[in-house]
């Protein structure tokens, strides 16, 4: 992947700047006098901490930001990548709010539904998004439900009419299958059984392989870029059952718009509302605080 390629949407050279200033104030006479001819960052490191896996786009999105961004920030720092998978994000923001010291050098790549777990006032919620700083994000994203193509569920109407339930895997509440699957039981009313605390897309992806689960919603982006997807396209390995776009994409030509199947299912303006506030998430796509 290229450095255009990445589609960066950020505002970290002057969240960095900001941080810089902040940490002035506790400079001796001395420090601050040198620090006027030094950048703040020369010789230092920063850390993002990632909320999941090795291996997944999140990790990867980190790493290209950590080769990528020190020459675009004043003393050029260097940036590692620190996994802290747990709770679906929960342990990495828990960490940068409560635990990271607020010194400018630590940043967290969390998952893009994690201010629903404040919202719906979870105990493991240990921060307040309002007093995190949100840097930017690395992309933005429509979804999609894609099950194992051998699964019997073929469209949602399998679904809704199945005895059944299809087991779909989460790492946690507020993961993007679990907002997909809630979206899908308030304005479709089709339910999904969900099997949380994996701690990681990819080991989702190799349950799946594996027949343990049947289904897992994901980022399109995600389902394009990366093996076992461009294995599982080749082989017809997955079936995709419904997609978050306002058109369909024409790489998921056989899965229907949310729109369409709410259109369809006349779902009431209560059932959209709650709908766009859980999508909000894929135009946070992978958030940076």
């Amino acid at each position: 992947m290229t450095e255009a390629a990445m589609r960066i949407r950020f505002n970290l050279p002057r969240f960095l700047a900001a941080s810089a200033a902040a940490c002035a104030f506790h400079l001796t006479p001395g420090e601050i006098a040198r620090a006027q001819t030094t950048p703040f960052y020369e010789g230092k490191t920063i850390r993002i901490v990632v909320g999941f896996t090795s291996g997944g786009l999140y990790d990867q999105y980190a790493r290209l930001l950590a080769r990528y961004m020190p020459k675009y920030i004043p003393g050029q720092p260097s940036i590692v990548v620190q996994n802290m998978p747990g709770a679906g994000s929960l342990t990495a923001t828990n960490y940068v709010y409560g635990v990271a010291k607020p010194d400018g050098l630590t940043l967290g790549m969390v998952g893009s539904g994690i201010y629903l777990d404040q919202l719906l006032e979870r105990k493991e919620a240990q921060f307040d998004m309002r007093k995190l700083n949100y840097i930017g994000s690395v992309d933005q994203r429509d979804l999609v439900l894609y099950m194992k193509a051998d699964a019997p569920w073929k469209t949602v109407e399998d679904i809704l009419a199945a005895k059944e339930l299809p087991k779909c895997g989460a790492t946690g509440t507020s993961d993007l299958t679990s907002i997909l699957a809630n979206v899908m039981e308030e304005t479709l009313g089709t339910k999904v059984n969900l099997v949380r605390g994996y701690p990681g897309g990819a080991e989702i992806d190799l349950a799946i392989e594996k027949g343990e689960i049947h289904c897992r919603g994901t980022g399109v982006t995600t389902h394009f870029a990366r093996e076992p997807y461009f294995t599982w396209h080749k082989t017809g390995f997955d079936r995709h059952i419904i997609q978050t776009g306002v058109k369909r994409d024409p790489r998921l030509a056989e899965a229907p718009t949310l729109n369409e199947l709410m259109d369809k299912r006349k779902t009431p303006a209560i059932g959209r509302s709650v709908a766009r506030l859980l999508l909000l998430s894929a135009t946070l796509g992978r958030p940076v605080i």
